[in-house]
């Protein structure tokens, strides 16, 4: 229970715990932010790490002072916003080409998470959207982690893929980011921050929730 509790600490009071990185460890945050994006990203089994706050955040620390009066913020927007479409891209990449190795096999025994049904809705979603799941995921914890897993499992093209893959990671990071530069300073914002993130986390998970209710609630067809 700590340490759950330990992790929504950090989740909810991540513009302190990135300042003290920011302060303790300098330019190294770097790695370290593209490290987490990475990681929520690229490996099924981190889909829990902070993502849409953590963009937020950092683009927020990219617009305040290194100090009182200095021209230098905390972090670089300029830097920011390719290194972490990088990470998000590397990892989306990553998951794509892991789901394409192991193949539908995968989901021939039910684990936790690896259901055979999640294959088969998964597979019928990307039927009905098409490539632009892979942008509609980006936005959506948990989601963004397994939907790339899951078309490299299926039969979705890496020439067709690659192309939303990029597009969902630019779209995602620079949206979140700039969001944080340009906003995450303003006083009503600074001033109840932690409300902020859960209003981030709450938009994140809306959609898939409301889908879910839908379809719970929805009248049975008789055939």
């Amino acid at each position: 229970m700590d340490l759950i509790k330990q992790f929504f600490d950090l989740v909810l009071h991540l513009d302190k715990t990135l300042i003290n990185v920011v302060q303790e460890y300098g330019t190294l945050t770097y790695l370290i932010l593209f490290l987490i994006v990475f990681a929520e990203t690229g490996i099924v089994i981190f889909p829990f790490l902070p993502g849409d706050s953590l963009l937020f955040v950092a683009g927020t620390l990219a617009a305040q002072p290194a100090a009182p009066g200095s021209p230098d913020t905390l972090l670089n927007i300029w830097y920011l916003m390719p290194l972490l479409f990088t990470a998000a891209f590397i990892g989306d990449n990553l998951n794509y080409f892991v789901g394409d190795f192991l193949g539908p096999r995968v989901f021939r025994e039910d684990f936790r998470f690896l259901k055979r049904k999640y294959l088969e809705q998964t597979q019928a979603f990307y039927a009905k959207h098409g490539g632009k799941t892979i942008i509609m995921a980006r936005f959506i914890p948990i989601v963004r982690t397994f939907a790339p897993f899951v078309a490299g499992v299926g039969t979705m093209k890496y020439s067709y893929f690659i192309g939303y893959s990029i597009a969902g990671a630019l779209l995602w990071v620079i949206s979140l980011t700039m969001a944080g530069f340009l906003f995450g300073n303003i006083p009503i914002i600074r001033d109840n921050f932690t409300l902020v993130i859960y209003g981030i986390i709450l938009l994140s998970v809306l959609p898939p929730l409301v889908q879910f209710l839908r379809e719970k609630f929805a009248p049975k067809r008789t055939v």
